[in-house]
């Protein structure tokens, strides 16, 4: 008698828990089971209405099956806004939160219940999500990303038990579910209609804006010391405090180099807050004198116009790390009260152990992002930069960012062609890299560093591998998802790159090189067919630095496979001027990123742009 084959199927699987339970009960059993009785009303009516089916629950857990991953998330983001909701109306013993996994994968089906790989991922997605929050593997969120206006944010490849290869993970951000939950329509009943009809969801979520987690700004500190010559210092003061922040995980912290584009200037505070997309606002002013410091920082909650703190520090310049992670810690208090005592760890970093190298380090970024001129073959900045670098690590060997930022600069001289000997450069990338995650290996610029050296050789795989880990490090850093992005466009992945690569903006609006932002979604728009917002993003590159000889060669093949005719033989020429010696299709694969995906579509734009390389 032969054997039934195993009934198979593809489902989208929702897991749940219900966070610190087993506290709940220790501490009033009635009350808790009650409480739980309360939100799995919620959660099981938004299952249901998404055409979910509940086949698990034991305990505090909920296991549920979907047809459709779109379904699936939908319900998530519904109950667990209706959680909030719940929470915000309830005492605090009587609240409960959730955290979500979804997973889509193939299951074996036996009778009601579902077994396998699909259902145990789904399981072990659930205690990464934050409180309130839920997490999804690669699989969904590639199949669910282009469909909802949701926002995801990568946490990298996790290990999970009994799984064989780790799986990729995303954070869903919560904070985008008005757009969804107004967006999607539900059928009506069958028994209602025999035609099912679509009808909104009656209750929508409150504005995004209000919903998402807010961000937070810190302004170049002001110098009050009357010496231009200082000004690197109170840049330095900003910087350390906005790297201590981005450690905190539990909110988002603009990047530098937008919060740096108000440097020197006036401003409204609650427009900057808007430009930036940020809710508080640190700013504060550093008096350096002799041996002696004063720093005075305050926060505002700019949506309040309202100055929740303020404080000042007298101190000698041998303590000068104690009052930045002082500053620091207050604000990130202020912010997120609620942070762990594991996230305060992570707030500790490496100090340098030489205060005249950590002031050349300062000096590094100042001559990189405000002197350096970006444009090919001369740049006098960049050459500045590597110096003051050089110099901090001659003086500090232990001072990892040094390091890191030495493999930043190699990259841009790759990029600008100012580098003589490119296997030279790539090797030194490489060193520098290694060099400054041997220092600090929880360092996200170190992980840059190692992760352009590999990028720069064609080895994208292992290039995505450090720039996903330099995500998970520090998840408010605006370069890791550049370079994140960067890489998957060259990989061929044009919709994760876009993703990427958006969420660099979002983390710093007004960064001096969105020029390299708006190239890499570029690339994307390229790779997808998207013609028309690929020349729209080349031409907000070229707006800023209108010379830069690889960008005009992309503009001239998108405006080739638009059919512009006399306008792309136009751009081409002027990208020819600049490249005489580009006469075959090889020579561009040479100059270009190695095992690129996007080759071929840039060399049959130049071609349709009117470009005729030698055989």
């Amino acid at each position: 008698m032969s054997q039934t084959t195993p009934r198979r199927k593809l489902v989208a699987i929702l897991a749940a828990d219900v966070v610190g339970f087993s506290k709940k009960m220790g501490e009033n059993e009635d009350r808790t089971l009650q409480n739980l009785k309360a939100c799995r009303t919620i959660t099981d009516e938004s299952i249901v209405t998404y055409h979910g089916r509940v086949f698990g629950s034991a305990g505090d857990s909920v296991i549920a099956e979907f047809g459709s991953p779109v379904d699936a998330v939908v319900a998530a983001v519904e109950f667990q806004k209706n959680l909030r909701d719940r929470n915000n109306e309830v005492d605090p013993e009587n609240q409960m939160q959730f955290r979500v996994g979804l997973n889509l994968g193939d299951v074996i089906v036996e009778g009601d219940n579902l077994y396998g790989d699909g259902v145990n991922v789904a399981a072990r997605l659930e205690p990464l999500a934050e409180p309130g929050g839920i997490c999804v593997s690669g699989k969904f969120h590639d199949e669910v990303r282009r469909k909802l206006d949701l926002g995801f944010v990568s946490a990298g490849p996790q290990e999970m038990k009994n799984i064989e290869e780790p799986v990729h993970t995303f954070m869903v951000e919560i904070g985008s579910s008005s757009k969804v939950l107004e967006a999607f329509t539900v059928p009506l009943p069958a028994e209602t209609s025999p035609t099912p009809q679509a009808a909104p969801v009656q209750e929508s979520a409150p504005p995004a804006t209000e919903a998402k987690v807010p961000a937070i700004a810190v302004l170049p500190f002001t110098n009050m010391g009357g010496d231009p010559e200082q000004e690197y210092f109170a840049d330095g003061i900003s910087e350390d405090i906005i790297t201590n922040l981005s450690l905190w995980r539990t909110f988002p912290v603009i990047s530098r180099n937008s919060s740096f584009t108000y440097r020197g200037k006036s401003h409204n505070l609650k427009q900057v807050a808007q430009e930036l997309g940020a809710r508080y606002i640190v700013e504060g002013s550093v008096r350096k004198g002799g041996n002696r410091v004063r720093i005075t920082a305050q926060l505002i909650d700019t949506d309040e116009d309202h100055h929740l703190w303020s404080e000042k520090w007298d101190r000698t310049l041998e303590d000068i790390f104690d009052v930045q992670d002082e500053v620091s810690e207050a604000i990130a208090r202020r912010v997120a009260p609620s942070v762990t005592g594991h996230e305060q760890k992570r707030l500790t970093r490496k100090r340098p152990e030489n205060l005249s190298a950590w002031e050349e380090y300062l000096q590094g970024l100042n001559c990189y992002y405000n002197v350096r001129k970006r444009s090919d073959y001369e740049d006098p900045g960049l050459t500045q930069a590597r110096q003051h670098f050089e110099k901090a690590t001659e003086l500090d060997p232990s001072l990892s960012d040094a390091y890191a930022y030495l493999a930043i600069v190699g990259s841009s001289e790759l990029v600008q062609r100012i580098s003589k000997d490119q296997e030279k450069t790539l090797d030194a990338i490489l060193d520098d890299g290694r060099k400054a995650e041997t220092l600090n290996p929880e360092n996200p610029l170190a992980l840059l560093g190692i992760t352009i050296s590999y990028f720069f050789r064609g080895n994208h795989s292992a290039a995505l591998d450090h720039a996903l880990r330099a995500v998970q490090l520090n998840p408010s850093f605006a370069l890791s998802f550049y370079w994140q992005g960067l890489v998957q466009v060259h990989l061929g992945e044009y919709q994760q790159g876009e993703s990427s690569i958006l969420k660099a903006f979002e983390l710093s609006p007004a960064d001096p090189d969105l020029m390299h932002f708006h190239g890499v979604l570029y690339f994307a728009c390229l790779g997808q067919g998207r013609y028309e917002e690929a020349l729209e993003a080349i031409d907000k590159a070229l707006i800023r630095h209108p010379d830069v000889g690889h960008h005009l060669g992309f503009r001239a093949a998108v405006l080739g496979h638009l059919e512009q005719g006399s306008e792309a033989k136009a751009a081409l020429e002027r990208y020819l001027t600049l490249r005489p010696n580009l006469k075959t299709r090889d020579d561009y694969r040479r100059i270009f990123i190695p095992n690129s995906a996007l080759a071929d579509p840039i060399i049959e734009g130049l071609v349709k742009a009117g470009w005729e390389p030698e055989e």
